[in-house]
């Protein structure tokens, strides 16, 4: 980052200057991400029940804004020097792009050795420096071409097309985090579904209902309500809801309450209305 700063304001390329610009804030998220995977190790305690696994959500939260407020830095930046091009030093850019590109790629190899769990922040880290990557690219196409030809505008158009590459990343990655910090269901579920696969594979099970479904760290966590048949063995039958809510759904951590009455309230039908009750079926257990 410094020798492309030096390089840049030697130089005169915005190329350069924009990805050292790049490579600070990216500095700063790869901290933040260092820090939230040093806090996510943490147990849980009494204060905070889940472990600080949520602190890596918010770090990704944080760097993707962060991604997005350089890239409209760097569009700006391009668009100034499109009216006002400034003469730029071909081979000091080349050189200095180059070094820049190496640096990255290690980085990136780094990175991506280290990616066996699927952790949103490591990812954001490889998102990154997979940005700085393509900008060094970038710099080193425009210094060839000024070279070449001597055409400046290059070096801002080159910049503009990085960062929209950039811009699509990070607004995955904004998605991705926000859904999870508004306790959204992950993507690929459907409570309704849900309901139907688990009345038809449990037989005493009538009503599915009161289901919330989150995540935590990347983690989902469940808790549901099931209308049932007054079962013969209540554990036995608990235990089969949560094999298939692990073997279906992979959810290691859910908290099924059994109840033998319908149920009566406006919360019923908290989810949505294809409730499947069987009407006049409700046994009555005292």
């Amino acid at each position: 980052m410094v020798a492309e700063v030096i390089g840049g304001v030697l130089s005169g390329s915005l190329a350069l200057l924009a990805d050292a610009g790049h490579m600070l804030t990216d500095a700063a998220a790869l901290l933040v991400a260092l820090l939230a995977v040093q806090f996510a190790r943490r147990p849980p305690n009494t204060r905070h029940t889940f472990g600080w696994l949520r602190l890596t959500t918010l770090a990704a939260f944080v760097n993707a804004i962060a991604l997005v407020v350089i890239t409209i830095l760097i569009v700006w930046e391009a668009v100034v020097r499109f009216y006002h091009p400034q003469p730029i030093a071909g081979w000091t850019m080349l050189i200095i792009a180059f070094a820049g590109l190496l640096a990255n790629l290690f980085s990136f190899w780094i990175l991506h050795r280290g990616n066996e769990e699927k952790n949103i922040n490591v990812r954001a880290a490889a998102l990154h420096v997979l940005g700085d990557l393509l900008g060094s690219v970038g710099a080193i196409a425009a210094a060839l071409i000024i070279l070449w030809t001597g055409w400046t505008p290059i070096d801002p158009i080159l910049s503009i097309l990085v960062s929209c590459l950039v811009l699509r990343s990070a607004w995955n990655l904004l998605k991705e985090s926000v859904n999870e910090l508004l306790e959204g269901a992950p993507h690929a579920f459907d409570i309704p579904i849900l309901k139907r696969k688990l009345t038809r594979t449990i037989p005493e099970v009538r009503n599915v209902h009161h289901v919330h479904i989150w995540l935590v760290g990347e983690k989902p966590l469940m808790t549901l309500h099931v209308q049932v048949v007054p079962p013969h063995d209540h554990d036995a039958l608990l235990e089969r809801i949560h094999h298939f809510l692990k073997e279906e759904y992979q959810i290691e951590h859910a908290t099924v309450q059994m109840e033998y009455q319908l149920c009566h309230g406006q919360d019923c039908d908290l989810n949505e209305h294809d409730e499947h009750d069987h009407h006049g079926h409700a046994h009555h257990h005292h």
